[in-house]
């Protein structure tokens, strides 16, 4: 099954680091979120990878191109320039890197991958700067259980500030950036059929607007109700919480191990 991940924007809301790289591109632990996020997808046995990029797309041509140099050891032949790996890689992905447009919107990007997804089946797509520990076998299982056209991964959001419980003037619970208990939220991971391209319309088209409007109205959206781990990297404040975790050795989305 292929799995799309959308790798286009600018990311103007951490523009300190996307400046030079695009936002999927940002390193936590030393790899790129997108690395992360294509590492849970492979866990749960996805290894069929599309990439839709647009702003500083060489940039993830790039990486992907020479992804085994990067992360295996290797000789080269100073001669003639040769080269074999000295250690294997146990990532056996086929990634597709597709340039989208530059200032194309997310349902026009995936509309734009139509001709190599139109006749394969269910497929699944997510935003390439999101992490999570949500069971994608699950997710897969309910949304062929209801037969619509798309399924949305709903989430409840990491507060924004520390809750304290307080009781009489003391302080009984300190907690730093709670799950709030009120309120879903598109925390992407969508799997969706083809017929989905019913409901975009060109380079304009923002999927989280009127295509998935319109799937509502036509009662074929379900929501996958996530209770666990789910963050996005939208700030630098966000890219430091998820590199603490990361190095603190308690990332919750790392459940390849």
């Amino acid at each position: 099954m292929k799995v799309v991940l959308l790798a286009g924007g600018r990311g103007t809301r951490i523009s300190e680091e996307t400046d030079l790289r695009p936002k999927p591109m940002i390193e936590i632990g030393g790899k790129p979120i997108l690395w992360h996020i294509m590492r849970i997808y492979a866990h749960h046995g996805m290894q069929e990878f599309m990439v839709a990029c647009g702003y500083k797309s060489e940039l993830i041509k790039h990486y992907f191109l020479n992804f085994n140099l990067f992360h295996n050891d290797y000789q080269v032949n100073l001669r003639d320039g040769t080269r074999h790996l000295l250690n294997a890689s146990d990532m056996d992905w086929n990634v597709s890197v597709i340039d989208t447009g530059l200032d194309t919107l997310t349902g026009g990007r995936l509309l734009r991958l139509k001709p190599w997804l139109i006749d394969g089946g269910t497929f699944m797509l997510t935003y390439g700067d999101g992490v999570s520990d949500v069971d994608i076998g699950a997710l897969l299982a309910f949304h062929r259980s209801h037969g619509r056209v798309a399924t949305v991964t709903a989430v409840r959001p990491p507060a924004r500030f520390g809750a304290l419980d307080i009781h009489d003037g003391a302080v009984k619970r300190f907690a730093e950036k709670p799950i709030t208990e009120s309120g879903w939220i598109n925390g992407g991971f969508f799997v969706f059929e083809p017929a989905i391209f019913d409901y975009l319309e060109g380079d304009h088209s923002t999927l989280e607007r009127e295509p998935l409007e319109k799937l509502v109205a036509d009662d074929q959206l379900m929501a996958f109700q996530h209770e666990g781990f789910w963050q996005p990297m939208d700030t630098l404040r966000d890219k430091q919480s998820l590199e603490a975790q990361w190095s603190d050795n308690r990332a919750p989305w790392k459940v390849w191990e």
